[in-house]
């Protein structure tokens, strides 16, 4: 199986990416455990983060046979193998950079740049991306996000990120989008694993009530 039927696979079954900025290696087993026990699947850790490499190799050897492991904030093509010796499967950039895109698609990972405008959008496409995610989602809203899945290829997956909330979630889906990156709403620096399960929960509970 490929990492990109993976990754759809588990966004199949939970449509959210759980976006861990700030996470230290220390945290990495406990935050990922309230994360995969509330039925989170794909879990990211931005390369900004303290030692993230060590966080995403930890992740994926605990939890890579559950759950699909990434890094976000992806600037540089250099770091995709870093992430790829890691474990790491999913890529995801804040910006279309055709480099990183190729980059991630001949090692076999799942290419997730960020974009904001149709032609940033479609440029992304072009350069071989495999899902794309419109950031920040609370300035776009879900009229916008149908409207630009309209001069996409049909049936390309878009994740809505940033600012999202539970109540949103219902809107953005009914537009269009394939799922949701959640980042502060989930995990802040220094949050428990209690606080973590509890945040996801409300999320999870949500979308399961509205499907």
């Amino acid at each position: 199986m490929t990492a990109l039927s993976r990754l759809m696979d588990r966004l199949g079954e939970c449509p959210i990416i759980a976006i861990l900025r700030g996470l230290t290696p220390q945290e990495a087993l406990p935050i990922g455990n309230a994360l995969v026990e509330t039925g989170i699947r794909v879990i990211e850790v931005p390369l900004n983060a303290p030692r993230a490499l060590d966080s995403i190799e930890i992740l994926a050897k605990e939890f890579g046979a559950a759950a699909v492991i990434g890094a976000g904030t992806v600037l540089e093509p250099a770091d995709v193998a870093r992430i790829a010796a890691a474990g790491g499967e999913l890529v995801v950039s804040p910006c279309v950079d055709e480099q990183v895109i190729a980059a991630t698609g001949k090692a076999g990972m799942v290419s997730c740049p960020g974009y904001f405008t149709p032609t940033e959008g479609l440029r992304a496409i072009a350069a071989g991306a495999h899902l794309l995610k419109l950031f920040p989602a609370q300035a776009a809203g879900p009229a916008m996000l149908k409207a630009q899945l309209e001069i996409f290829p049909p049936g390309f997956p878009v994740l809505a990120v940033g600012g999202v909330t539970p109540a949103d979630m219902p809107a953005y889906l009914a537009a269009g989008a394939r799922g949701f990156g959640l980042g502060s709403s989930l995990y802040r620096p220094g949050a428990t694993p209690a606080e973590v399960s509890a945040s996801a929960r409300a999320f999870v509970t949500g979308l399961e009530r509205d499907r």
